[in-house]
Formats: structure tokens, sequence, C-alpha cells
């Protein structure tokens, strides 16, 4: 499940404003420039995005005042200078290409540097790749080989590659020199070595051809792996229809739903590169679940199976079915006899990280005699210090009302570990992360980033240097170079939103109220009506994504949370909040379990306590005029609104949603809704968080839409919503994208859609008649 705010960029077309009965005015052509900000070209010396070089430094891509240019810094002086000679590098590849490409906007924003720096890599897209040496500037090309692939895992010292097809993995030389090597043979597609997949986007990976990273992970030596054998030969199928002329095509996938009896399992094993030597770890065929959200790997990485410094152990996670226990083990990676180090247990679910897509918080140290682990035992995540041989605990790391976010590092010399943590300083927004070290035995703990605003941090590998961007969502970033006790190498840049500014964007106003129980701090942003007029009223919409993995502002930097969709909204004549209800993560573990077994609640009540706390304060907001969008979880949560309470909510927009989560991957549904059982002949324990049940409710607008390729959330769970909307003889509109995937929220036709109904239900104004909101470039 992601939670998507609406993404599409955009070209300004005049169009005169509409103005409703009570003077609000309602900018089309404004809304869409400010739509994706994010994409456009007016913020200067933006937040620094460091990519590690040898050497202690790093380049990036950066939008300075006279257009964009390639950067290499010097980490320990913080010196800045150019990559290579722009103008060169455009004039050789406008005559290679026979096109003419501008040294302010070269025609790529990734590159790879090749033959020991002196040369760089790029793709120019539509399959078209280039070489460009960076001493005389000549470029050779183009070709059809991708830059970097995907679907290839470099060894450490980058000499040997693995890869998967057809199920079966293949070791080949990085440069070229020899023939690929089978590792495995008898893999198939439904019980294969590497996958990465957890049941969701197969068809879209497939009909896109897009490649992954099989699922495995390098020894720090690099003569071994460690992967899995995926089996999925049981497991439901799922189909789906792709809308093609003359007739239609009929796509199957293996998906396992809550309840299934068979869901997919796995096989841990190792794998000798020299020797092909295949070494199975002895716990045999686990259940598939995860200690992060969601599903078993995140962005490919094989995150749950780490080796020891020395190559010769491997520790691996261990979940049930029921999510509520997890178990750390170890391994001997010659023989694959394991041992268990500690087992969590939990009343809801154990995770190693409360962040959606986090990294998993534990880290084998010591030769891998000892571990630092992540629990939530005590109510909130902290770090521990364990002894791997018996899992007693050695020392508690940290402690406290606040919670560890990320573990990044842990220099064993100095006895100090690196991490991220929210809500440690008082008086500050909880939701902040800030960087911290503390000793292993838990004597000492030291605030490194004292700026008060959100740290992004990114550590260099040797962990000699931190990149620290710091923001806050009303305040634009700053970058900064730090050394690992904290003291400031050098400021890089700072962010100029001058001109953005000057196109209207507005800046959201941070709020702080209380939740459902009158006690508990909730934390959220409102946006203002463009041309605001105390004397009038305004509605007023909520953009919703329920969680529980991740809340609707997602994140506090600048760039996360200023989002364009938020000041399109407020151009067109709305006050548009967000805010991160109960049930969200970042705060302690009860906040995070708020309505755990019980999806339904969505967090609702603290998002209608959210806005009638803002209509006091404000007195401007039309409490008769409240909307609510959201997609995917958000689109759930949309529909759970107008149904649920239609005396509050009037008009709401919904695309992708899981409305019955029977019918989504059961890693989701059973992991926050408990384990399905059925308690009667007509009910189960997931009656009460479906929509369907719910439309005769329907009292005010609502606006549907699903993808017909939706391989994340299968289509049929819009489908029961408007099969019981129709039995109920309620009037609805729906929005059927052929042969859209899950991701289709940006899409600009969805997004006028979304606006029109709004501008028409909650404004009173009659939108533009086919106003077209027009992609980047166009």
């Amino acid at each position: 499940m992601k939670k998507i705010l609406f993404n599409c960029c955009t070209a300004f077309l005049a169009l005169p404003a509409l103005i409703n009965a009570q003077g609000t005015r309602t900018d089309y052509a404004r809304a869409e420039q400010l739509l994706n900000w994010n994409a456009s070209e007016l913020v200067i010396d933006d937040a620094v995005r460091p990519r590690f070089m040898a050497g202690e430094r790093f380049w990036y891509r950066n939008r300075g005042a006279n257009g964009y240019a390639f950067l290499v810094v010097d980490m320990a002086t913080g010196a800045k200078r150019v990559a290579f000679d722009h103008a060169r590098l455009a004039a050789s590849l406008s005559q290679a290409a026979d096109t003419a490409y501008d040294p302010t906007k070269l025609p790529f924003r990734d590159l790879t540097w090749v033959n020991n720096e002196t040369a760089i890599r790029f793709s120019t897209g539509k399959s078209k790749s280039w070489t460009c040496n960076v001493t005389s500037y000549a470029c050779t090309g183009p070709d059809t080989l991708p830059v970097t692939r995907a679907s290839e895992s470099k060894s450490p010292d980058g000499k040997w590659i693995v890869f998967e097809r057809g199920g079966n993995l293949y070791l080949k030389p990085s440069d070229g020199s020899a023939r690929e090597v089978a590792l495995t043979t008898d893999g198939t597609p439904e019980y294969g070595y590497g996958f990465t997949t957890g049941g969701t986007n197969i068809v879209t990976a497939a009909r896109n051809k897009t490649e992954s990273a099989p699922s495995l992970t390098w020894s720090p030596d690099g003569k071994r792996i460690a992967t899995h054998k995926w089996d999925v030969r049981a497991v439901r199928q799922m189909y789906l229809l792709e809308t093609r002329n003359p007739g239609p095509i009929l796509h199957t996938y293996r998906y396992a739903l809550p309840g299934d009896s068979v869901i997919p399992r796995y096989e841990l094993l190792t794998i000798d590169v020299g020797t092909k030597a295949i070494t199975k770890i002895d716990k045999g065929a686990l259940e598939v679940s995860n200690t992060t959200c969601c599903w078993l790997t995140t962005d490919t990485a094989f995150k749950d199976v780490k080796w020891s410094p020395a190559s010769d152990r491997l520790f691996f996670t261990a979940g049930k079915r029921s999510f509520k226990e997890l178990e750390l083990f170890s391994a001997d990676a010659s023989s694959g006899v394991s041992k268990s180090v500690l087992r969590e247990t939990g009343k809801t679910y154990v995770e190693t990280n409360q962040n959606s897509g986090g990294v998993t918080n534990w880290k084998p140290i010591a030769g891998g005699r000892q571990v630092v682990w992540w629990s939530e035992r005590d109510g909130w995540g902290h770090l521990y210090h364990v002894d791997a041989n018996t899992g007693a605990i050695l020392h508690k790391i940290t402690t406290g009302d606040w919670i560890v976010s990320d573990l990044l590092s842990v220099d064993e010399t100095l006895g100090w570990v690196y991490f991220t943590a929210r809500g440690r300083e008082k008086e500050r927004d909880p939701y902040f992360r800030y960087l911290y070290r503390a000793k292993l035995d838990g004597s000492a703990i030291e605030l490194l980033t004292p700026e008060d605003a959100d740290h992004d941090i990114a550590m260099s590998p040797s962990g000699k240097f931190v990149i620290d961007v710091y923001s806050r969502p009303e305040v634009p970033p700053v970058s900064v170079i730090r050394r690992p006790d904290g003291a400031k190498v050098a400021e890089l840049q700072k962010a100029d939103i001058s001109r953005l500014v000057a196109a209207g964007f507005r800046m959201p106003r941070p709020f702080k109220v209380k939740a459902r129980d009158n006690s508990t701090d909730l934390y959220g942003l409102l946006w203002f009506p463009a041309n605001f007029d105390s004397t009038k009223t305004y509605p007023i919409v909520d953009y919703i994504y329920p969680g529980p993995q991740v809340g609707s502002l997602g994140g506090r930097q600048f760039r996360a949370t200023a989002n364009g969709s938020a000041n399109a909204l407020a151009e067109l004549g709305f006050f548009a909040v967000q805010v991160d209800a109960m049930g969200t993560p970042g705060r302690s573990k009860a906040f995070h379990d708020a309505y755990y077994a019980n999806m339904g609640d969505n967090g609702l009540p603290d998002q209608i306590a959210t806005i009638k706390q803002l209509a006091a304060r404000h007195k401007q907001i039309d409490l008769d005029r409240v909307g609510i969008y959201g997609h995917s979880g958000g689109g759930f949560a949309s529909t759970d609104a107008i149904l649920r309470y239609p005396d509050f909510f009037k008009v709401a927009v919904s695309s992708a949603g899981n409305h019955d989560n029977r019918s989504y991957d059961y890693t989701w549904g059973e992991k926050y809704q408990g384990a399905w059982k059925k308690l009667s002949d007509t009910t189960d324990t997931f009656d009460s968080q479906s929509n369907w049940r719910l439309a005769r409710n329907l009292k005010g607008k609502l606006m549907l839409s699903y993808g017909t390729l939706d391989d994340n959330v299968h289509p049929v769970a819009t489908q029961l919503v408007i099969d019981e909307l129709i039995k109920a003889n309620r009037d609805f509109d729906l929005v059927v994208m052929p042969n859209r995937n899950h991701g289709f929220a940006g899409e600009p036709y969805w997004v006028r859609r979304t606006w029109d109904y709004f501008v028409r239900h909650l404004l009173g104004v009659e939108p533009p008649v086919g106003y077209e909101i027009r992609a980047a470039g166009q």
C-alpha cells in the first residue's frame, strides 16, 4: 500500500478565474502552475542529495540561479567544483546526437562515473545511452545498453555480478571477460531463487518489462551470497483483464488473501560463488511476513538477512503469519546450522522499525558475537545491546518516552551507535528527526544536530562525514556537512524559494490539536485559501492517508509536506488540511496500535476532531462544506468517511481504495486487522472494516475510481462498493481507468476530475469544461 499525492507537472495556461456566490475566486491556471512545484525550476539551491564517490567525495545535481549543474564536493573541506565542463559536453553531445542541447539543462539527471572517473555514462531516454569522456569530451553512442541494470547485484569489490532469470541465479564478471555461469538450475518462475516480490505489482512489472535486483546479500568478503528460494506454486491465482483491440488479454498472478490456507513461503540458503556450492539454512520453509511495511523486501534490499562482519555467520529474522512473533537467528554459513538469538512477542504486531520502507534496526557487531537490536518491548522503539550467543541483554542503549527512527551505523572502535530519533527534544514537533549517538553501554547520549527542524541524514560509507539536510514544513532546506561529533564542516547551500513564492506558493501553517480522547496531541498542517478574506467562509478539504504504515503527512521535510496538491486546492478556494491521526507511526507503540483489529476506524474520529478544532480557531472554515480525498489506503478511508460519518463529510473522492481488506494482500489485512476468523455462517472478523457494508449510508457526493490492471489493490475492492451502492439505489460517480495499475493518482485527467468534483459540489461553481492539465514539458 503506498501513500500517493497528486503528482504531475504543468504548463501555465491563461483562463479566466471563476467566482462563486460567496465571491470565492477559483483559478485553475494558477492551481495548475502550483500543482507540482517539485518538478519545477522555481527553487534555487534545493536540498543536496549526495551520491558518494571514492576519496571522501560525492556528486549531486543542483538547480542554480542560471540552470542545472553537476557538482562534486570534497567532504573534508566542503569545497565544491563543477563535475565537468557543461558547455563542452553539451556541444559534443549535440554534435554526436544531431540535437541541440542546453548546457544549463543537460538531458539527464543521473550518471555513472566509468573508466576511473575519466568518463560519465548516462541515458537520454528512449533506451538511448551515451558515454562521454570528461577530458577530451568525445561522446560515443547511442547504444541500447542501460547505464546500470536494476536486475544486477554487484559483489563488494565490483568484479562480479549476480542476476536472476526465469527463477535461477547466474554469475558473470562485471567486465564482460567471461560468459555467465548458472549458480542454480532447478528454479522455476513459481519456485525460484532470489525473487523480490511479495505478491503485488507482478502484472505491472511484466507488462512494463521492469527489472528488479534479485533478493540477495553479498558477504563482506565477496565469497558468498545469501538468498532465498521463493515458493508460490499453490498460492491463490488472481486475474486481470487488459483492454486491447480486437480482444482483451487475460493476466494471471499469484496473490494470497487473508484467511487463505496457502501463503508464500521461502527457504534461506547461501551460495559459494567460487565453488557454486549451495548450503541450505536448517529452518526449512518459512512463512512470509514482514518486519516493516511492506511485504518481505523493501526496495529490493534483502533487509531481514545480514552477514556477520567476518562473513562466517548469517543473521536473519523469522516471523509468524500472526505477526505477533519474531525470532532472530544466527546460522553457520558453511553448514547451515542455526540457533536462536532472541525472540520478540507482542499483542498486535512485532516490527523492527516503524518507518514505512525503513531499514531494519538491528546490526551484528563484534564479529557476530553481539547484536544491536531495536524493540518496542517497553512501549517505545529503543536500541538494545545483545549477546548473540545467549540472547542476554548486555545494555539498554537508549531509553525514554521517544522513539529511535533509524539505526545508521556503529563505531565499534570508539563504542558509539549512530541513529536518528524522534520525540526526545521536548517542546518541539515530535515528528522531527534528529541525529544522535549513544554509547553501546548506554552511559551517554549526544544530540548531534541541534537545529529545531527535521534532519534528513546521509552518512558517508566510511562514517567519517554526515550530510545533513534540515528543514521544516514552512522553512526551506539548509544542507550542511558535519563530522561524526556533529561539528559543521561547511554549509553547502540554503534553498532560495523567492521564485516559488512569487508564483503564488503558500506556506502551510503547522498546528497542534487534541485527538478524539481530548488528551493526546496531534500534529498537522493547514493551508489557507488564495485571496483569503476574513469576512467570508470557505469549504475545507482533508487529504487522508490512514496508515498504519505512514500518515497523511508522511514526513516533516519542506519538500515532503509543502506539497503542490494542497497549494493547488488552496488556489481553487479551499482550506486544505492534513493531520497524522492516531494509528499512524512515529510515536509510541500504543499510538501506532490505536485502531488495531478495527481498520474501519481509519483515524476518522481524529480527522473530525481536528477539523472541528480548526474551525473553532478559524471561523472562516465552513463545517457544512467538508470534503475528503485519498488514494489507495486513502481511497479506503475517504469512502469510509462519507459512509460512516455522512452528516460531517459532504463530498469524497476515492481512488484505488482497498475497500475490503479481505480482497487485499494478507500481509496487510492480517497484520493490522488480525487473523481472519469465521464467526458465523454470515459474519467474520473482517466485517467491521468493509466499506460495502456501509453503502446504504451514503448521503453526500462520492466519486470512485480504479485502474483495470491494478495488481496491488484488485479492482474487485471498488466493484464490491459499486454493487452495494446500486443495490441501495444511491447516486454516485465513477471513473474507470483502463489498463492503469495502482499508481494513477497523479494522472492529469484524474487530478482535474478531482478538482472539478470539489469545485462543483463544495464551492457551488461549474468548473471550466474540459480543462486540460498538461504534463511536464508539454
